[in-house]
Formats: structure tokens, sequence, C-alpha cells
């Protein structure tokens, strides 16, 4: 009786144990934490097409940049002891009214609730810079802006890259050229701290870079040029002039349209 109750365990303990290494390969196969489940678990459908919880996310990304970024714009207009300080702040007023209103249109066609508040983070930059005076307030707006600026602008790749929804890749391209505009503006003031941009960023890195070793002193050789072959006839021209641009051109017909 002691033999058949050890043999039965034992048979018990080996079907528990396939079973506790088949379960995490269902498991992963068929939870919700997966990326595919979980993109179509959050996706509506739409009459412009799906909307994701990405989508959504941007949505209410940049409406919250338009609730600190523009204050803070008309702000440096008034307070701001450089005129390039003021001249990005410009840019920021009239970037954000635009697309506050283009944003507020596309969220209301898809039924995406926006807040009406900046969120803690963002209040606590207007407070920096409402306390910041003189050349200290030039380097802090110059900073701040161009920090959020740059983190957004991948959050607008992202998004213009992979959304299926129509509205959502209009505006989105529409961010794009508003961002590269400020950004653009808030470098020509000659303040931003690239090297803490860069550390910052590295910090929060993953993955080793790739790519081509470190120049040794010596002058590689010359590429090649890029050109078509043939005699063909292009009508299109280059999107940007040599040199640094001043301003992005974001002329674009008026939300709604």
């Amino acid at each position: 009786m002691r033999r058949i109750n050890g043999t039965a365990l034992i048979l018990a303990a080996l079907v528990a144990t396939v079973g506790a290494l088949a379960f995490p390969v269902w498991s992963y196969a068929d939870r919700s934490g997966t990326g595919q489940a979980n993109l179509n678990a959050s996706t509506v459908a739409t009459q412009w097409g799906p909307l994701s919880a990405l989508d959504r996310d941007f949505l209410v990304k940049v409406r919250l940049a338009g609730l600190w970024e523009l204050p803070a714009g008309q702000q440096a207009i008034e307070r701001a002891p450089s005129q390039a300080i003021k001249d990005a702040g410009d840019h920021l007023v009239v970037g954000h009214t635009d697309l506050d209103q283009r944003v507020r249109d596309v969220s209301a066609k898809l039924g995406v609730e926006l807040p009406n508040q900046p969120n803690e983070q963002q209040q606590g930059w207007l407070r920096e810079l409402s306390a910041a005076q003189g050349q200290e307030y030039d380097r802090k707006f110059a900073n701040l802006l161009r920090n959020a600026h740059g983190k957004v602008f991948a959050v607008v790749a992202e998004v213009r890259h992979t959304t299926r929804n129509m509205l959502v890749r209009q505006l989105a391209s529409d961010a794009n050229q508003t961002v590269l505009d400020h950004i653009t503006m808030l470098e020509a003031t000659g303040l931003v701290d690239f090297d803490a941009i860069a550390n910052e960023a590295a910090g929060g890195a993953t993955a080793s870079p790739s790519g081509p070793p470190p120049p040794n002193g010596n002058l590689p050789p010359a590429p090649s040029p890029a050109r078509p072959s043939g005699d063909g006839s292009f009508t299109s021209r280059p999107s940007t002039q040599p040199g640094a641009p001043t301003a992005v051109n974001t002329n674009r017909p008026a939300a709604g349209n």
C-alpha cells in the first residue's frame, strides 16, 4: 500500500511539474498583456478609422502642451529681457492657439475627453518660470520648453507612423510642423543646453548605440553623391534651404477645414 501511495505521489508531482512548465507558454500566448492584445482591447472603431489608446493619449498630450506652453509663451513676450525669447514666445502662443483649436475639434468628433488644466509637472514648470528673473528667466524658458518639445517630438513621430485614424494622422502632421517650429525658435536663442539634453536622454537609454567608429584624426574618403540616373526631369524641390532656418513654415488650412 505504501508503494502504491508513493508511486501515486510521484506521478502527481510529475503532472504538476509538466503543467507548471506548460502554463507560461499558454498564458503568454493568450494573456492580455501582449502588445497585439493590448492594441486590440484598447482600440475602438470610428468612421475615420480605428482609434487606439496611443491615439487618445496623443490627443491629451497635445491639449496639455497648449495648456502650459501657451501661457508660458505669453509670459515670455511680457517679461523676457531678450528679443530672441520674446520671438520664441510669440511662436508658442500662435502655434498652440492653432493646435488647441485643432485638437479640440478632433477630440469632439472622436468623443475623447480632454483636460482643462496643465498636469502637476507642467504647473511646476510655470511656477519655476514665474519665480525667475532676468537672464535666469531666459535660460529656464529656453531649456524647459526645448526639453519638453523634444520629448513630445518623439511621441508625435510614433503616432504619425502607427495611427490608423485619419483625423489623428492629420493632427500629428500639424503637430509635427508646430513642434519643429518651436524647437527651431528655442534653439535660435543660443541658450539651449544640448549637453544636459544629451545626458538626460543617455540616462534613460537601454540599448548601446551603433554606428561608424569614432574619428581618428584622419579625413575619411569622400562618399559618392546620391544622384538619380539618366536625364529625368523632376519638379519637386528640397523642403529646406541650406543653412539653419529661423522658423518652420506652418501654413495650413484653418482647423475644421
